[in-house]
């Protein structure tokens, strides 16, 4: 039965798998809606939603979790936490007549291999098939997954292509076929188009840069929105567009506004500056897009950090390994060094990608270049925890839990926050537009 033309006053609902350290959850629960069921398998994750309040549930629990009541400080009150393998979730049909809003989540993806005489064989951790089982189980409004960019690539693209076509249809299932049969059939029943339309999805795929929307970092990644198709919602008419971009912060260092809200020296500026272009490229005009946050933006504090600079971590707290100024995850960590194929971050860029790593990540990403070139003899060190969830947009009264290596694996693994929220939002205006609502 359609949505189409219901009067729809109750507050949204989610429901999010994979939820790791909570970047994506978070970034929904602000959008507005509220989390009836939270999954996350990783130990060291599930502490961290704890510690921010979520409550844990029994898998077997079939009842439907009713709005908690938020403490202060407490961002993730009330999130209903079913713990482990989504795996052993025995069924979601009972959320079905919830009427859940939104299923989110970034399924792990792992490689396969298309090699072989006769089959492509799948690696066993691919979390997609879960992601499917939820939609058919709970027919969600609409789903919203984050992936790597990589899933583009002509070597995967095969594959990435099966994973929206099955995302279309949920309800033909696979029954033991290889993927390359399912998709045969797949392909044969979208040309056929006689599926009835709430057992069909309509799916976009965007290739994103997070900076483009305004987080401090650069990350390609994929964002795969879908809306079952009997509510007519018009995404074109909804989708974000990006806010921020790279011109628009190139002009706003050759007319100097850059330098002086961040009261940088001349000679760092000059030096910075030495690097660029000698003209800004050109802003395009009339789209009003404002600056990329660069590293030194996240560190002075954006969004709900604004005003709120990091304190200064010097050389001893860098040796001794100290938290810095009584913030949270803000510790000083020694060790950090640069050689070819392995540079810093700058400050008056994006930073880039975080990695689910501390040490021996591959391009550098945990190591930060210093006004100061002379700072322990290099000019480098790492970054801290702290400075690493503001890259992320992750508030600074979330709690990370475990070991410093623990809680930078679940902040590489992680959304940003302020994507996810862009791209939630967006949702929930496409559905509220399709269902009428004021």
């Amino acid at each position: 039965m359609s949505e189409l033309g219901k009067a729809h006053n109750k507050v949204r609902t989610s429901v999010e798998l994979f939820a790791g350290g909570g970047g994506l959850a978070m970034a929904v629960h602000r959008a507005g809606f509220r989390p009836l069921l939270v999954n996350e398998y990783a130990k060291r994750a599930c502490e961290t939603l704890r510690d921010n309040g979520a409550a844990v549930r029994d898998k077997d629990d079939t009842s439907i979790p009713k709005p908690g009541k938020a403490r202060p400080g407490r961002r993730a009150d009330g999130w209903p936490l079913v713990e482990g393998d989504v795996r052993g979730i025995p069924s979601f049909k009972f959320l079905k007549d919830a009427e859940v809003d939104v299923l989110a989540g970034g399924p792990p993806c792992q490689p396969f291999s298309l090699g072989g005489v006769h089959k492509g064989t799948e690696d066993e951790r691919n979390m997609f098939p879960e992601m499917f089982r939820a939609i058919r189980e709970m027919r969600p409004k609409a789903v919203i997954c984050e992936n790597v960019r990589g899933l583009l690539r002509p070597s995967f693209k095969p594959y990435f292509d099966y994973i929206l076509r099955e995302m279309q249809l949920p309800f033909v299932q696979r029954d033991g076929a290889t993927w390359e049969e399912h998709d045969e059939k797949l392909q044969k029943t979208l040309a056929e188009d006689r599926t009835d339309p709430a057992e069909r999805y309509i799916v976009t795929a965007m290739p994103v840069n997070a900076a483009d929307y305004g987080v401090p970092q650069i990350r390609q990644r994929v964002i795969i929105v879908a809306f079952r198709a009997d509510l007519n919602v018009d995404w074109e008419k909804h989708k974000p567009s990006p806010t921020h971009s790279e011109a628009a912060l190139l002009q706003s260092m050759h007319d100097g506004s850059y330098w002086k809200r961040h009261k940088v020296s001349a000679e760092v500026r000059d030096r910075f500056m030495a690097n660029l272009p000698q003209q800004p490229l050109p802003v395009d005009d009339g789209l009003n897009l404002k600056p990329w946050h660069t590293l030194r933006d996240a560190i002075a504090g954006i969004y709900e950090n604004e005003g709120k600079p990091l304190p200064r971590v010097l050389l001893e707290h860098v040796h001794n390994k100290e938290e810095v100024g009584g913030v949270a995850d803000h510790v000083g960590w020694p060790g950090a060094r640069t050689y070819p194929g392995h540079t810093p971050n700058v400050l008056d860029r994006p930073a880039k990608t975080v990695k689910a790593g501390v040490h021996g990540v591959p391009g550098g990403e945990s190591v930060m270049q210093l006004d100061d070139i002379t700072f322990d003899g290099s000019g480098y060190r790492y970054m801290t925890v702290r400075e690493t969830a503001r890259v992320m947009t992750f508030p600074d009264d979330w709690a990370l839990a475990g070991p410093r290596g623990e809680k930078m694996r679940q902040l590489g693994n992680a959304v940003p926050v302020k994507l996810g929220e862009v791209f939630a939002k967006a949702v929930a205006s496409a559905l509220d537009d399709a269902e009428g609502r004021k």
